[in-house]
């Protein structure tokens, strides 16, 4: 779909470049009701009386309320690789995902590997095993090559947002925030968060999506950020809009700078006005559906053709992903994309070609199965994404098991229930092999056919 790039002007009325240049150098007085279009952000500014109240008032009200959270707590006298350690791990953890999910994931990893150097000696499937379930695991795999090129590189943090900027996975917010936050350097970060609370204070009506409408955000924010204390502000504005300047139900009356901010000062003014008309709402990435059939094939050791939960002697096949793409280098049950329509007899047609040509698994003779059963079906959202998966579950006889070499990039193997149990599944893996369980537990103990 083409990005939508137009920006939102509906019911604003435009200010001319020349009147706002000369209103920047004027005495004080209430912010225009109108916003801006895409077209005079670039004009506008903080005025300085503007912005040490700004400051002065956040960072008040920051020591005051800000969370306790647990990279908070290391602070920038015990050891400043430390504290940018254990920033750059939780702002990667955290992006797009809660804060309060971060935190025990954040705990364990600091635990497993408390410093860059430990965290260099890991494996990847060490990794992710622990990631398992924060979703976006690219962002784990960066974390890896991250750390491993700081220890090649001598093994001490950089510390400006230049050379930050030249480590893997590390880019302009997350330079912006291991800089201010651990090296004091008077940078701002710009997210989610801090384009609301930013896009309130100035009335801000441009597609907040766009490229031009963010760089100059980030101006913006730059103009704002203390000298003294940039991390604690930066941090302040974040929280700002995590808590009290949300999307949907802001505390206008608790705000720190609500008599800073042109947004509320609109709606005193105009009864039809919200404050969350900033930043301009922007239609969501129409979801893709997608669907698949996904074969958790089990390979029975024994010859009695039964096997039943607790069967430590049967092995399960698992599949590699691609080292690029969606779930980037991950183990999956084996798995084929399917069309819509697709109904069981395709579906299952489909598995059997993928099974013989990419693992020398025959199927077609009923002498190698032992049970083949329907499980359910799961539907996993993906960002994008609405992945619908048919689960089903393959139980095969290990005489008639023919392995094949790995065939190009792919990369499989055979796990007995114990490995299974701790590898680092995504969450859609996870919940076929989950369903399988609980199906198994459904039809009584031991499956023969």
């Amino acid at each position: 779909m083409k990005k939508n790039t137009t920006p939102a002007t509906t019911d604003t009325i435009t200010k001319s470049k020349k009147r706002t240049r000369n209103t920047c150098h004027m005495k004080p007085k209430p912010e225009p009701e109108a916003g801006f279009a895409i077209s005079d952000i670039e004009d506008i500014q903080f005025r300085e009386d503007s912005v040490a109240e700004i400051r002065a008032s956040l960072l008040k009200w920051y020591d005051v309320n800000k969370r306790d959270l647990p990279w908070r707590r290391i602070s920038e006298g015990e050891a400043s690789d430390r504290k940018a350690y254990a920033v750059w791990v939780s702002e990667i953890m955290l992006q797009q995902t809660r804060v309060q999910t971060v935190i025990d994931y954040f705990n364990r990893w600091m635990e497993k590997w408390p410093t860059v150097h430990h965290l260099a000696q890991a494996s990847i499937e060490e990794v992710n095993e622990m990631w398992a379930g924060l979703g976006y695991y690219r962002r784990a795999r960066f974390l890896l090559e991250g750390a491993k090129m700081v220890v090649e590189e001598g093994g001490k943090f950089p510390r400006s947002v230049s050379d930050l900027r030249r480590v893997k996975g590390i880019g302009e917010y997350t330079a912006g925030a291991i800089a201010s936050i651990a090296f004091k350097e008077a940078v701002p970060v710009v997210d989610g968060n801090v384009i609301r609370v930013i896009a309130r204070l100035k009335t801000i009506s441009a597609n907040p999506k766009d490229k031009t409408t963010i760089k100059n955000i980030w101006r913006l924010a730059g103009q704002l950020v203390d000298s003294h204390r940039p991390g604690d502000f930066n941090q302040a504005v974040m929280e700002l809009g995590a808590t009290l300047c949300t999307p949907l139900s802001p505390d206008c009356s608790s705000c720190p700078v609500s008599s800073q901010c042109s947004a509320l000062l609109k709606t005193k003014h105009d009864p039809s006005a919200l404050v969350t008309d900033y930043p301009t709402k922007v239609a969501k990435v129409k979801q893709r559906h997608d669907y698949s059939a996904v074969t958790v094939v089990e390979i029975l050791e024994s010859e009695k053709g039964t096997v039943d939960t607790s069967d430590s002697g049967s092995k399960f096949l698992i599949v590699k992903r691609p080292e690029e793409g969606l779930l980037a280098g991950l183990w999956e049950f084996p798995s084929v994309s399917l069309n819509e329509k697709d109904d069981l007899v395709t579906r299952r047609r489909t598995v059997d070609d993928f099974l013989k040509n990419s693992f020398g698994l025959n199927v077609n003779r009923s002498s190698n199965i032992v049970s083949r059963d329907e499980v359910g079906e799961y539907v996993h959202i993906f960002t994008h994404i609405r992945l619908k998966m048919y689960i089903e579950l393959l139980v095969l006889r290990s005489q008639d098991l023919h392995r094949k070499k790995d065939k190009g990039s792919m990369l499989f193997k055979y796990v007995d229930t114990k490995t299974l149990a701790t590898m680092g599944l995504s969450t859609g893996v996870r919940k076929a092999y989950n369903m399988v369980l609980k199906f198994r537990q459904s039809r009584s103990s031991p499956i023969s056919r």
